[in-house]
């Protein structure tokens, strides 16, 4: 597994050396663009909008548009001395409950790692610390330029940092059109068998259960098309009932699926709006 950041997370007044490795990879499948009466790759060269002249690296340079066709030139030595941390470290700064973030905070995951022998005393105290202390710790770091908030947490038999969005950069649900049309007094059968239907599917969440579909379909057409066999044609779907009424619509749904031996759950307590 491949570090894609080191440095040290400060706990206090200790330094813990650690490494960072991504913890989730995209399984999509690629595909190239061709052109279509050769079957070759299309490449795509930089040009200047302005000059339509190519463009190598070495002429290329950042800029920030402030107005229409505006630009101010940002250099890269510019925005390295923004960054208040010269040494790479991530300071716990508190640490919180799992339970009160959200989970539309959360961007990505990477596995934390121990850096060398000197540090794995100090590591294996702060991941049983914040293991049994039922917290995670809310921290900064700054990963390729870009500082990030973050949660550290225990994971497994190591810990797992997870980069945070800021509270500016999640949109508000006021945006969402239509909300305020939203009805408050749901008809209280439709809420009963809704629960019910709730009830049957719920189960035990186990990862290894669920497949992306779509990806082992199409990693299946592309080995059966470079071994020279010939493509199964997609079947038609049987057309599905036309419900429209809500009521008949939950019943029905309630009746398709298979029964499971009920499970023990919470009385659940009934709110007359």
């Amino acid at each position: 597994m491949r570090t894609m950041w080191k440095g040290s997370i400060q706990f206090g007044l200790v330094y813990i050396p650690i490494k960072l490795y991504t913890a989730t990879e995209n399984k999509d499948v690629r595909l190239r663009m061709l052109h279509k009466d050769c079957m070759s790759p299309i490449n795509y060269a930089r040009t200047c909008s302005k000059c339509g002249k190519a463009v190598g690296n070495e002429d290329i340079i950042k800029g920030y548009e402030y107005a229409p066709d505006q630009f101010v030139p940002i250099s890269e030595q510019e925005m390295n001395e923004l960054q208040e941390d010269v040494d790479k470290h991530i300071e716990i700064i508190n640490f919180v409950k799992l339970s009160e973030i959200d989970p539309i905070y959360y961007e990505k995951s990477y596995f934390i790692g121990p850096d060398s022998g000197n540090g794995l005393r100090a590591f294996s105290l702060l991941k049983q610390a914040i293991q049994d202390s039922d917290r995670i710790g809310i921290a900064n770091i700054i990963i390729r330029s870009k500082q990030h908030l973050a949660a550290i947490r225990s994971f497994e038999n190591g810990m797992l940092l997870e980069t945070l969005y800021y509270p500016d950069e999640v949109r508000s649900m006021n945006e969402v059109p239509g909300l305020g049309d939203l009805s408050v007094n749901n008809a209280p059968k439709e809420m009963d068998i809704a629960n019910q239907l709730i009830d049957q599917l719920t189960t035990e969440f186990k990862p290894d259960q669920y497949k992306d579909n779509y990806r082992l379909k199409l990693e299946k057409l592309i080995e059966d098309k470079v071994a020279g066999m010939p493509t199964e044609r997609k079947k038609g779907k049987a057309p599905q009932q036309n419900v429209v009424d809500l009521l008949s619509a939950l019943e029905a749904s309630v009746k398709g699926v298979k029964q499971k031996p009920r499970r023990k759950t919470a009385a659940r307590s009934k709110k007359t709006v």
